[in-house]
């Protein structure tokens, strides 16, 4: 019984649009999701700058360090 389920599903006639079948509905359900409500979208359209974001702003200790750098620059150290 199980080898004559997974030798239907084998066949790409059969498992071709059965998977479109599913996958379809499922893309349609993410892009529905991703572009309704406000706030997710805001949040989303806030992602986009990541990858432009600068390095020390994104890590705290980096920014720790460069603070003191620059407060021991200024007072001469």
């Amino acid at each position: 019984m199980i080898a004559d389920i997974l030798a239907w599903f084998g066949n790409t006639e059969n498992s071709g649009p059965l998977m479109l079948g599913i996958l379809f509905p499922a893309f349609i359900f993410i892009v529905i999701y991703v572009f309704t409500g406000k706030k997710r979208k805001e949040r989303l359209e806030s992602y986009r700058d990541i990858p432009f974001a600068d390095d020390d702003r994104l890590d705290p200790n980096k920014q720790q360090h460069n603070e003191q750098v620059n407060k021991d620059e200024s007072t001469g150290r």
